[in-house]
């Protein structure tokens, strides 16, 4: 009720991709379908997009240990020289974790594989994602902890990867966004520190605003976030959705953001439900010297990043992301 006509307003590239992703999975964001179906036509509708794309010099599919067991990751090396440090067992190329999007329910190292080989091969870093265990199997807060185990590992062990421990990132889209930040936040509170993480990339990510205006305006079955849709998530994602709003590592905003964060990139789509919790968080950063940068693409939904097929706007946020990435750790650009 009293919603915006998004599919009146978004770009003629993103009424392309929606009508391209009917043709693939039709009902991949119809939470009533159940999430058993739903990870079935999210896999199948992904598949797509995620050819073509950057040739990596190596991928490479390993574990890392957990506190629930080994976790699942999947290594991108751009470079002959990425990947002969990992042969070398030499931590000589800075790290991102990635985090994949989903809702906490969704996804797995396929679904995301050529964006994590674009932004490998845009910032020139080892790309390693993580397949944490999805909820309802695995409740919060299971994906944080798993994620920040992987980059706790790699801080300690990343000449195993032939990643370099002390310059790490997360990034991350959706819930992976929320993740990334979520991790470096345990990791200061909990792991003895996070001054290893020098950047997150986030995009479109919930950061744990309960209520907005963007979510009262916007979602609707061309991304299946409804307010009735999100709170479906959130059931499957915790043993008590209601007390997520307490939590530090679900409620984000609970904790203190006026020291030892890392820069952050933050993308949102203009026509997105969550796109307030972006703002909000760029916000923080700028009020408290945090380095950010803020992008809000116009004309697209949720989940843009995945169209770089099709969509203009997506190649432009990677692009831009693996930028401010670089400017942070003093890289310098690549070489041509």
């Amino acid at each position: 009720m009293n919603k915006i006509d998004v599919l009146a307003k978004i770009n003629p590239q993103m009424r392309a991709v929606l009508a391209r992703e009917d043709e693939l999975a039709g009902d991949a964001n119809d939470t009533s379908a159940g999430f058993e179906r739903m990870r079935e036509n999210y896999v199948a509708g992904r598949a797509w997009w995620a050819e073509g794309g950057p040739t990596m010099a190596e991928k490479a599919d390993g574990e890392v240990p957990g506190p629930h067991g080994a976790i699942p990751v999947r290594c991108y090396y751009p470079t002959e020289a990425a990947a002969a440090g990992r042969a070398a067992g030499e931590g000589a190329t800075p790290g991102i974790v990635y985090a994949h999007g989903g809702g906490f329910v969704l996804g797995n190292l396929d679904t995301h594989d050529r964006i994590c080989r674009i932004l490998a091969d845009k910032t020139g870093s080892v790309v390693v994602a993580v397949d944490y265990r999805l909820s309802p199997e695995a409740k919060y807060p299971s994906a944080v902890r798993e994620v920040a185990a992987v980059a706790f590992y790699l801080h300690g062990q990343g000449a195993a990867f032939g990643v370099d421990g002390e310059r790490l990132a997360f990034a991350g889209d959706s819930g992976g966004a929320h993740l990334g930040l979520a991790a470096t936040l345990h990791l200061r509170e909990e792991l003895g520190g996070s001054g290893f993480v020098r950047c997150c990339l986030l995009f479109y990510g919930w950061f744990g605003l309960a209520d907005s205006s963007s979510m009262r305006l916007l979602g609707g079955p061309w991304d299946g976030l409804t307010e009735e849709d999100w709170q479906w998530y959130l059931g499957l994602y915790a043993e008590d959705a209601t007390a997520l709003a307490r939590e530090p590592y679900a409620n984000l905003f609970l904790n203190d953001m006026t020291r030892d964060m890392p820069a952050c990139y933050i993308a949102a789509a203009e026509f997105d439900p969550l796109r307030d919790d972006s703002a909000t968080l760029a916000a923080i950063c700028e009020q408290y010297g945090t380095p950010v940068r803020y992008e809000v693409f116009k004309g697209v939904i949720h989940a843009f990043l995945h169209y770089t097929r099709m969509l203009d706007e997506a190649n432009d946020a990677l692009e831009h992301a693996a930028t401010f990435y670089r400017q942070q750790l003093g890289l310098g650009p690549l070489p041509s």
